[in-house]
């Protein structure tokens, strides 16, 4: 553990308006708590930023007392990365305003706000902008990875509804960067992680949703699960732009709207969550429930921000977990033969795999205007989470993961996956995840990090 001197911890404190731990003090403990237990870091201080000021003094004092930097916006980093043992945290949670400009559908969103803010926010206005499905998920990590969920059907990424940002870089200088003022770091920061500074602001361009949403679940048992994908590859690309249906391999959860016969059973999952009328929800769900009987299904009108919150408790704090992503151009019958034979090998229940279909909104946002880690061309992004209540039974929840990921392999588009699926250090797979983009990033990197003082990523080395 990094020793600092008092003199030097005083002088951080009297620089910034937000407080400044050190371990034994009240507070340290619970803020230096990650989402993934597996991570128990520690680091030398602690600052709890207030403002775009506080994080230039942070960085800059970082920087001249030589300590690693890690940055915490929602602590949902799957590596542990937003913490450092030794080294100092820049705790963005304070910085968790969301103001919304109604009429012209703009919000500004503080680098420390949860998905859960900023949901919160825009449906007071019958607003949205495309996001993850884990409300307590950070909007700053989710965002700079290039940000999927529910909405990216009808309105891309996250950061193709991104207008402007605020940075706080490797120097402490505090930039905007937009397509109108340093479009270069604008361009770097849609897709490319946090390698080029500390975001404290968010401006999102936001689009009519709700509040009232279309939601649907079927599933169907382990033994179906070969004829249900094959059927949900022709289903799915077919939905109207307005419903987004996700796959979800997984355990039933223990609900009330789950038949107690069918709970924790393995199956196959379609969520189905629809933005138009109810008569196009229904007919669509008319279509899911034709390609073969589900064990039990579950449809009702719900709004936005809760759907949004459906996802939380399995994804709860305390929670040991690991993870792997990977593209497939097309669910092949060789690929839906993997995933079948691989889900019965988890041993935990809550270990689970997804996966996307990115076409529509996705494909309109030309494959060069950001650095996203995926071609914009129609594909899964697929997901295979270890997720376990116990660190003793992590090692063999990661285990099958990668047996999972390595036996996909042949049927995936290289090793390359979305960067926000990556819990491993791998600067191959990154590199091939960037394609053509990662030259670019590299001299980017070296003009806006050149001593990659932002390394605690999935790091872009100058």
């Amino acid at each position: 553990m990094t020793q600092l001197a008092e003199s030097s911890v005083d002088a951080l404190r009297a620089a910034l308006e937000g407080a400044v731990l050190i371990p034994g003090e009240d507070g340290y403990d619970g803020a230096r708590q990650l989402w993934n237990s597996e991570y128990d870091r520690r680091p030398a201080v602690i600052t709890r930023v207030r403002s775009e000021a506080d994080v230039q003094a942070a960085v800059r004092y970082a920087v001249a007392e030589g300590l690693e930097i890690a940055v915490r916006g929602g602590a949902h980093n799957m590596a542990g990365l937003s913490s450092v043992d030794g080294g100092l945290m820049i705790d963005l949670s304070l910085l968790n305003q969301v103001s919304v400009d109604a009429a012209g559908r703009r919000a500004r969103v503080g680098g420390g706000a949860l998905l859960g803010d900023l949901d919160s926010a825009t449906q007071a206005h019958g607003l949205a902008v495309p996001a993850g499905v884990v409300s307590h998920t950070g909007v700053g990590g989710l965002t700079l990875g290039g940000g999927m969920g529910l909405l990216s059907r009808m309105h891309g990424l996250s950061i193709d509804n991104l207008e402007s940002v605020r940075v706080v870089t490797a120097d402490g200088q505090a930039l905007r960067a937009a397509e109108d003022e340093n479009p270069d770091l604008f361009w770097a920061v849609r897709g490319g992680g946090g390698n080029f500074g500390v975001v404290t602001e968010f401006e999102f361009r936001l689009h009519e949703v709700g509040p009232i949403v279309q939601y649907g679940l079927a599933f169907w048992g382990q033994e179906q699960g070969t004829d249900l994908l094959r059927a949900a590859r022709d289903v799915i690309p077919a939905l109207p732009r307005e419903i987004n249906a996700l796959i979800a391999c997984l355990n039933a959860p223990p609900a009330p709207f789950v038949p107690e016969e069918h709970q924790f059973k393995l199956g196959y999952a379609l969520i189905v969550v629809g933005f138009g009328s109810a008569e196009q929800h229904a007919e669509a769900m008319e279509r899911v429930r034709e390609m073969a009987p589900p064990l039990f299904e579950f449809a009702t009108p719900m709004p936005y921000a809760a759907v949004q919150q459906l996802l939380d408790e399995p994804n709860a704090w305390g929670m040991y977990h690991y993870e792997k992503g990977t593209y497939l151009e097309e669910l092949s019958d060789e690929a839906i033969e993997v995933i079948t034979e691989q889900m019965p090998r988890k041993t935990s229940p809550m270990s689970v795999s997804m996966l996307y279909h990115l076409d529509q909104a996705y494909l309109e946002t030309a494959d060069d205007a950001t650095a996203f880690s995926g071609q914009r061309t129609k594909r899964y992004a697929m997901f295979i989470i270890a997720t376990t209540p116990q660190l003793e039974t992590l090692d063999a929840e990661r285990t099958w993961v990668r047996r999972f990921w390595s036996a996909l392999q042949p049927y995936t588009i290289g090793i390359g996956s979305y960067v926000n699926g990556m819990a491993d250090l791998d600067t191959e797979r990154l590199r091939a995840a960037y394609g053509g983009k990662y030259e670019r990033l590299v001299e980017l990197k070296r003009k806006y990090d050149p001593a990659n003082v932002f390394h605690r990523n999935q790091n872009i080395k100058p």
